[in-house]
């Protein structure tokens, strides 16, 4: 049984709630967002923001959308009102997208979208439909997963049919930015592994992340008890069950630490083992490359692919090395840390145990104390101009390299204040002295 309908806002006048709004009514939940179908989508989007104290703005002036928003609230688009509203719903994806609600609550159902809401079940209206936008079959593995339906079986052939149809060129791919929005939807819900897993069995994964999509089958053995794809699946579930509120880069982290894997295997011949040497740079190459295809933001994809990098830095055994940790990449802590963690609990092969479990804990322990003694880091106890007049020596990439060293040794605590610092530069000025 759904759960007792919210109440709905004031209908424009002469409008309908239509798509997912008027479904997420109907099945209880109130609508994340508003869909109206209005004889003047502009008028009614300004009488509206007029009425709450929020903005009107056209969406596409050409088409007649309009959106209405209000900070931290659902925001409501506006359509102009179809001169059939039957013929407008036979055109959507699924039956329970097909269902428009009047003021007075009367349910426009012309394709049993309501039979589906109460089965649970995801139908299509019909194949054509899906066919003539392919995004849709993504929407379909997205739809299964945050609303918790099933595919009726007929649908989910002829999703697998435009997956096919896709891969061989007969349809047209939909445009990647549109293919990142239903991915994104999905990686956001708490059960995000198990939807990119259900891509990968409607043959929409490949399509989308072949890259990821290379990992499978591939064995790894040691402390590894999934291929390398169910492994990725296992470390974003691992993240997600410890922090169910992961900002969306860290998901693709966790997802995408391992995609280098495929691409660096190599046997030993002599002892017969596998081996991924270098899989971390090749991995943060790939998921720069795959989220560039995906027009992600520029710094989005860069942190992504430095977690991906970093994953496999070994963690300190010691005090000081636990603070050169958090020196050396304060900028990814503590998102690194999830992203380590998640590997870690994804992993239980045979090379696994208790005790290497207690000391990896251990470890970022250590890393977490140093991040709290020194949460931000300490003022410059010398400028390049200080270091260039100590030593003599003209701008270029040696003060530099001599300004990391000092600021690491601060850290450390091993240098307290200005004449220590002087100290400290003249020393390595002697010491890295050329020759």
């Amino acid at each position: 049984m759904f759960r007792r309908r919210p109440p709905l806002p004031p209908f424009p006048p002469g409008g309908l709630l239509v798509g997912g709004a008027a479904r997420d009514w109907l099945r209880g939940a109130a609508p994340k967002d508003y869909d109206w179908a209005v004889p003047d989508p502009a008028q009614a989007a300004r009488a509206m923001a007029d009425g709450l104290g929020g903005s009107a703005f056209a969406l596409d002036e050409e088409r007649g959308y309009w959106r209405m928003h209000l900070p931290e609230a659902p925001h409501h688009d506006f359509v102009p009102l179809p001169a059939d509203v039957n013929d407008d719903l036979l055109r959507r994806d699924f039956t329970v997208n097909a269902l428009a609600v009047t003021e007075n609550k009367k349910i426009l159902d012309p394709v049993g979208g309501q039979a589906d809401l109460r089965a649970r079940r995801l139908r299509m209206v019909s194949a054509a439909n899906l066919r003539a936008d392919p995004l849709r079959a993504w929407r379909a593995a997205r739809l299964e997963r945050t609303l918790g339906f099933r595919l009726e079986p007929g649908t989910e052939a002829v999703v697998r049919e435009v997956a096919a149809d896709l891969a061989d060129g007969t349809l047209k791919m939909p445009a990647f930015e549109r293919i990142r929005d239903e991915l994104h939807a999905l990686l956001m819900h708490p059960d995000a592994a198990h939807g990119l897993k259900r891509l990968e069995a409607l043959g929409l994964l490949a399509l989308t992340l072949p890259e990821l999509s290379e990992g499978i089958g591939l064995q790894q053995g040691g402390f590894h008890h999934l291929d390398v794809f169910g492994h990725g699946l296992e470390a974003l579930h691992q993240l997600l069950a410890r922090l169910p509120d992961a900002p969306l880069p860290l998901r693709w982290a966790a997802l995408l630490h391992d995609v280098g894997k495929p691409r660096a295997y190599t046997v030993d011949p002599a002892t017969g083992r596998t081996h991924f040497y270098g899989h971390d740079k090749l991995g943060a190459a790939l998921a720069a490359q795959m989220l560039d295809r995906l027009k992600l933001p520029a710094n989005d994809i860069k942190h992504i692919s430095r977690l991906v990098e970093a994953h496999m830095v070994p963690l300190p055994a010691g005090e000081k090395e636990a603070r050169r940790f958090v020196h050396r990449r304060r900028d990814l802590l503590p998102d690194l840390l999830w992203v380590m963690l998640a590997d870690r609990e994804a992993a239980r092969g045979p090379s696994s145990s208790k005790a290497s479990r207690h000391a990896y804990a251990a470890a970022m322990g250590r890393v977490l104390e140093a991040l709290e003694d020194r949460p931000a880091p300490p003022r410059p106890l010398l400028t390049g101009a200080d270091v260039m007049a100590l030593l003599d020596i003209p701008p270029g990439p040696r003060v530099g390299e001599i300004m990391r060293a000092l600021n690491e040794a601060v850290a450390l605590g091993e240098v307290a204040d200005g004449a220590e610092a002087r100290a400290f530069v003249v020393g390595w000025g002697e010491r890295h002295a050329p020759h």
